[in-house]
Order: C-alpha cells, then structure tokens, then sequence
C-alpha cells in the first residue's frame, strides 16, 4: 500500500507542508525548519546533525521534537530512515530512498539503487512471502580497497 507521500508530488518543503495539513498535522515553527534541513542537505544525516541545525535558528527546539517529527513525516511517505551500520540511524528524503552498502573496515558507504535487490526481494517473495525493505538496513561487507 502506498505511503500519501508516494502517490503525492513531496518535491519541496511547500508541498509537504499541504500534505501535512491534508493529513490533519500542524504546521509548526520546528517542522518547517527541519524540512528547510532536510531539503537543504539532501542527504544522510542523523536526528542529532538535524536537531543541531534546527537548534542553531531556534535554541528552544528539544531534540524529542526532532525525534517526534521525524517519526511523523515517516509515517507520511516523506522521510525514510537507514542504519548504517553501528551509528545512529539516519534520515533522508523518501524521494531519493535507495539500499545502502557499507564496508565494515573503513567505513565507506556506497548507495545502491533498488534495481540491486530486485533478485533478493523477488526471491524472499517467492520463497518466505516476506516483503523485504532494502532502505532500512545497509548490507555490509568489504569494499575493493579493504577486500
């Protein structure tokens, strides 16, 4: 089932602002500075770069506010969040969402389109009737440098 987001245009902070009101949410001062973050950067960063970010323009915002949006724009479609690896999870657009591969030596992280896991999810169907989600966990291993 798609998320709203998915079969929405969430290209900028503007529209998901119309889709949280389409959904009920509020519009608060912290939400529109986490999405100006996090449309800004269009990349992997983790609750607490973003919080850092937010806090810089607003000192009062409590990272549990972080937190909490960040849940509630998951729930619409609009952020996706990865582990990679031991860290932190960390979060980007949905709209950019891809499989992350991350070498255990060095740490370098290689972003893997879903093409990559179409075999395994295809195969984990078929075989377990299991739908895998290749955004949430980086499969790890060894890059060409560290092999």
């Amino acid at each position: 089932m798609p998320t709203p987001a998915a079969s929405g245009n969430v290209d900028s902070v503007e529209h998901v602002l119309a889709l949280l009101r389409e959904q009920g949410g509020r519009v608060t001062s912290s939400r529109v500075l986490l999405l100006h973050a996090l449309f800004g950067s269009r990349g992997h960063r983790t609750a607490e770069e973003l919080g850092a970010e937010v806090q810089a323009v607003a000192p009062d915002v409590h990272i549990s506010t972080i937190y909490r949006n960040l849940d509630d724009l998951e729930r619409l479609g609009v952020v996706v969040h990865a582990h990679l690896g031991h860290g932190p999870a960390t979060y980007h657009l949905a709209a950019s969402a891809h499989g992350h591969f991350v070498c255990e030596e060095c740490g370098a992280m290689i972003e893997a389109p879903d093409e990559i896991f179409l075999g395994l999810s295809q195969a984990a169907r078929s075989q377990f009737d299991f739908a895998i989600n290749p955004h949430h966990f980086a499969m790890l291993g060894r890059c060409k440098d560290c092999r």
